[in-house]
Order: structure tokens, then C-alpha cells, then sequence
């Protein structure tokens, strides 16, 4: 790996980053409450708001945010379907807008949410990054996207990577199209919810999830967060759970996605 390959932390950039990450702490103060006060906004639909980030802390980037919901308690997983569904179409119109300018190298798009997840703030709300150098989707393969399939009709694909990128369970929720932004966004929320809520029990408090494109093809990865393998730290080796665990947690998530899902194609499913 080339040093162009590594994106440059400054650490004085984060002074005075606030930070209230904690579920079970209400924050004295929170900037994305504050919305009288938000500076460099470059955009605004609703209660979501896409605004420069204050505190940019990567060197050769234009760090952005969108502020999901004036609730500073909101998630994908308490949303309604149509909030979800917003949200979704909000952030896709940012970040493919971000890339439509050319003027980076690759730009992405995440969302962190609890203690374990590498966030900071409580306040529901995604990260579009524009990395001016550095290729962000360099070291992620296609394979990284495939795996055991949960559901899969025309136009989406909900599958358990067989080889995920750090481990142990990931997500893909995958599109073929745009157009169907909304589909995907239902689907993640009823993911979302499972991890919080059912996934080993209930065990996790955070996750993460990232965006690629693939030609017209969106894919949503999701993953449960927790202390990340030392196999991973020091080799790059990812893990995954074995088969008869995987497809019982596909087994179940269907089961979610039946009962849960507000979609026609999804309750009229094949076994």
C-alpha cells in the first residue's frame, strides 16, 4: 500500500469536537439541535440538512454531513416508513451530487450509530466524504458483496457476505437501479431493526453502514459493531460466521423482512 493510500488524521482539527455518543446520556449541549446556529449549509430539505462538517479532521478531503432528523433521538430503526424512506432519497441526492462535480478522486458515504461504531454524536446523521487522493473503494472487491442470500427478486438482492471486508456478519442490500431508492430504504430499516433488536439476542447497541456504486447498482452494507478482531487489526484477515450460523440468521431476518417490510413483492415471497 502506497502512503497515497492513507487518509492523514489531524488531530488538532478536533479540538473542541463535542461528543455524546452515549445512548443512556443526554447531551448538555448538541451543535445538529442547534440549528440556528449551523454554519456553511449547502442544503436543506425538511428537518434534514446537508452542511459542511466544522471540525475537518482528514487532510485532503471536503468532509460533509446530513442531519437526518430535527430528533435528536431519531434512527432508521424508530422512523416511519415514509421518514425512512426520505432520508434514503435525501442522502443519495447529496452524495450523487457530490460525485456528479468530478472533483474527487472517490467520494463516500456512511453512518455511524452507537458507543462501538467510531461516531461521536447521538444526533442521527450521515457522513459524505470527498477524498481528493485516495481511491476509498481501492481495496474493496465485489466479492466483499455476495454471499448467502436472504431474498432476492428482479431488481434487489439481500444477501450475508461469505467474504466480508473486516467480519463477522455484514449485510448487503444491493439495487439495481436508482429507481429503487425506496425498496432498499425499506429493507435497511427492517435490517437496522434487527440488529438492534434481534440480532445474537439483542446484544448489539451499534452499527454501521456504508454505500457503493456499482454502474446503476446501489449496495447498502450493513454490519454490527463491536471490538474489532485483533486477526483483523494486525494481518488485514477478516472473519465470518460458519454456515449453519449464517443461515440461521438468514432464516431469521427473512422472517423479519416478511412480517415487517411494507412492500407488496417481499409478502408475496417464494420459500
Amino acid at each position: 500500500m502506497s502512503n497515497k493510500d492513507v487518509l492523514v488524521f489531524e488531530i488538532e482539527q478536533a479540538k473542541g469536537k463535542p461528543r455524546d455518543v452515549q445512548h443512556t446520556k443526554k447531551a448538555n449541549y448538541c451543535p445538529f439541535c442547534d440549528t440556528e446556529h449551523l454554519t456553511n449549509i449547502i442544503d436543506q430539505k425538511n428537518d434534514m440538512i446537508w452542511l459542511e462538517n466544522k471540525f475537518k479532521t482528514l487532510k485532503d478531503t471536503n468532509q460533509t454531513i446530513v442531519i437526518e432528523s430535527h430528533d435528536h433521538y431519531g434512527d432508521i430503526s424508530n422512523y416511519s416508513v415514509a421518514k425512512n424512506r426520505e432520508v434514503f432519497e435525501y442522502i443519495y441526492h447529496c452524495w450523487n451530487e457530490m460525485i456528479q462535480t468530478k472533483k474527487y478522486t472517490s467520494v463516500l458515504m456512511y453512518k455511524n450509530f452507537g458507543p462501538m461504531s467510531g461516531g461521536s454524536l447521538r444526533h442521527p446523521h450521515f457522513q459524505i466524504i470527498g477524498l481528493d487522493k485516495v481511491d476509498g473503494y481501492k481495496h474493496v472487491e465485489p466479492e466483499n458483496f455476495t454471499g448467502m442470500n436472504v431474498f432476492e427478486n428482479k431488481h434487489i438482492n439481500v444477501n450475508i457476505s461469505e467474504k466480508p471486508v473486516m467480519g463477522f456478519v455484514e449485510f448487503n442490500i444491493i439495487i439495481n437501479n436508482p429507481q429503487y431508492l425506496d425498496d432498499l430504504a425499506e429493507f435497511a430499516r427492517v435490517t437496522v431493526k434487527y440488529i438492534l433488536d434481534d440480532f445474537y439476542g439483542g446484544k448489539f447497541d451499534s452499527y454501521n453502514i456504508f454505500f457503493y456504486r456499482e454502474g446503476r447498482k446501489i449496495i447498502c452494507k450493513l454490519t454490527a459493531r463491536y471490538v474489532v478482531s485483533p486477526y483483523f487489526v494486525g494481518y488485514r484477515l477478516s472473519q465470518r460466521d460458519g454456515d449453519k450460523q449464517v443461515r440461521g440468521i438468514a432464516e431469521d431476518l427473512l422472517k423479519k423482512l416478511q412480517n415487517e417490510a411494507q412492500s407488496d413483492e417481499i409478502n408475496e415471497l417464494d420459500d
